[in-house]
């Protein structure tokens, strides 16, 4: 009589798992990525505040990380 399978399944072989830790290692970086990104543009999003300001205070609050001197804010520019 011969046995009804001779060789291993193909899911346990030591290539197969091999490349399923590999795809779920990948899978579980892009979406921690993809979560990281999404936090990283809301908190971004939340801290303009709403407030419309003009060409030349932008150009200056940019320069300087997002916030203004009390100088520049108190001087008035004439364009």
């Amino acid at each position: 009589a011969l046995p009804a399978q001779t060789e291993a399944p193909f899911y346990e072989e030591w290539w197969f798992l091999l490349v399923m830790a590999l795809s779920s290692l990948i899978l579980i970086l892009l979406v921690v990525f993809a979560l990281v990104l999404h936090g990283q543009s809301k908190k971004y999003k939340n801290c303009n505040g709403g407030k419309t300001i003009s060409n030349v205070e932008e150009s200056v609050t940019l320069d300087n990380g997002g916030f203004t001197a009390l100088e520049l804010n108190s001087r008035h520019l004439n364009i």
